[in-house]
Parts: structure tokens; sequence; C-alpha cells
């Protein structure tokens, strides 16, 4: 088995969340100044699809280690003794990967349709507070 790669479209992703995350915890003062509820969706969005798109990002670093454990002379091919099956177990975990890989597709769906709710209802809340007012 090959050494273990990054998923580029899962690691660029992760890696943008939080630079994103962290860009508004540095500026949170000024974001949320003025409009609150924009800024607590866009962290929310940014969190749910770091959670997504992170874990399925550790998932597939984690099966290639594990598979790689079954490679018992280092030789980047099974064979002989080194085909069990948890080795074929661990490759089934690996190859069967479509719902990791297309995680950062279904992550921006989710997340947006989370963080939309969270705006709109935030924008609700704030309508009805101002009516009552």
């Amino acid at each position: 088995m090959n050494e273990i790669t990054i998923p580029y479209h899962l690691a660029i992703p992760t890696i943008i969340c939080i630079l994103g995350l962290g860009t508004i915890i540095f500026f949170r003062q000024k974001l949320f100044f003025k409009n609150k509820w924009l800024w607590t969706s866009v962290t929310v969005f940014l969190l749910a699809y770091l959670f997504i798109v992170g874990s399925a990002t550790y998932d597939d670093i984690y099966y290639q280690w594990d598979l790689n454990r079954y490679d018992l002379n280092k030789d980047g091919l099974f064979s002989g003794q080194e085909i069990t099956e948890d080795q074929k177990a661990a490759m089934q975990r690996l190859i069967n990967d479509v719902g990791r890989n297309f995680s950062f597709i279904t992550g921006l769906i989710f997340a947006g349709v989370i963080s939309t709710m969270v705006y709109l209802f935030g924008r609700l809340k704030l309508l009805i507070t101002k009516r009552g007012q």
C-alpha cells in the first residue's frame, strides 16, 4: 500500500473553515455589532461544514493508516500472508468512500440549510421583539 495521502478535496475546505472561523473570532466585536444574525449564521455554517468535511478528512486518513498496518513488508502490495479477513475489511472501508468524497458537496448543502434557518429564525425573532416594543 502507498504512503498516506492527504485528500486535498477535503483538506482544503477544512483549512478554509478553520481560517474563516479564526477571522470571525478575531474580528467578532466589529462583525457582530452591525448584523448579529448574519455573522451568527455564517459561524454556524462554518462550524457545521467544518464538522462534516473535517470528520470525512479524518476518516479518510485513518482508513489509509489502518490499511497500511497490514502491509508487513512495506512494499506497497498485499501478498501472501498479508491478505487476511481484517485486511480485506480495512480495504473495503477505504475504497467504499463515495460518501466521504462527496461530503464537501453534501456538507455545503446541509450547512447551508442549517445556517439559513438560523438566520431566518434570528431575523424573525428580531422582528417580533421590535414589534413588541
